[in-house]
């Protein structure tokens, strides 16, 4: 890493009414890497910083920005300090081993971003099914999502242009970015843990068609304001019917 780096890491947290759940999201964090090490920005989409009002941890950088998570993280990136960037989701949990995975994968010339395996914290088999799916798609395709923890350089996300400033599907229109590029993604085997709340809860069938159709219907070339509009009200519908199970 750069010596001229405020850190090695900075690790760049969108979150939007998260005030329940953003102190046991840190201390997981915290739990793998030194305040010293790694800088926490918490970037709240709330103008009245409902989450970052929340926060105890003394180190954590707090920042209000627009509702959105490609303008909330482009905030963070801003004033972040650490040569790589990590964007981490609330309700995700990085490996133990994550710090160091990230640092080796960077450190190969042929990789220019990265992101971890996808794991749900449910037991229910059918997220094991989900998780295979997710596996293979990825293989295929090398477009992963932003829950899978994505992280590069902070040099190299400033000469791609940061996330796009659109409604949904900014992590996808990065990393889509990325491979027009010619540039490598690496996907580790090493595996993120991310809620399946809002899975069981909105339906797991339901929610894995919705992710699926918005993802193809954006490649497809579907502007995100469009795909927005679908979502709310895709989700207004989960919410008033009855839980499909996978």
């Amino acid at each position: 890493m750069s010596e001229n780096a405020g850190y090695p890491f900075s690790c760049i947290i969108p979150a939007l009414h998260e005030a329940e759940g953003i102190n046991a999201c840190l201390a997981r964090l915290f739990r793998h890497v030194s305040p010293a090490v790694c800088e926490v920005i918490v970037v709240d989409g709330d103008a009245s910083g409902s989450t970052i009002r929340r926060i105890a941890h003394p180190t954590v950088v707090t920042l209000c920005a627009p509702r959105g998570r490609g303008t909330q993280m482009n905030v963070g990136a801003e004033r972040a300090q650490g040569e790589c960037l990590i964007f981490l989701h609330a309700d995700t949990t990085l490996p133990a081993n994550a710090f160091a995975r990230i640092q080796e994968t960077l450190a190969n010339p042929a990789c220019v971003a990265g992101v971890f395996t996808l794991r749900f914290d449910s037991p229910r088999r059918g997220f094991r099914l989900i998780e295979t799916a997710a596996a293979w798609r990825y293989l295929l395709t090398r477009l992963p999502y932003g829950d899978q923890a994505m992280f590069m350089s902070r040099a190299y996300f400033r000469q791609i242009g940061g996330f796009a400033e659109i409604p949904l599907m900014e992590d996808l229109d990065l990393m889509r970015r990325i491979k027009r590029r010619g540039d490598r993604i690496c996907i580790l085997p090493d595996a993120v843990t991310t809620s399946a709340r809002r899975w069981e809860q909105e339906g797991v069938l339901y929610c894995l068609l919705r992710t699926w159709i918005l993802a193809v219907l954006f490649c497809a070339g579907v502007s995100p304001q469009t795909l927005a509009r679908y979502y709310r009200v895709w989700r207004s519908g989960a919410h008033q019917g009855k839980e499909v199970s996978a």
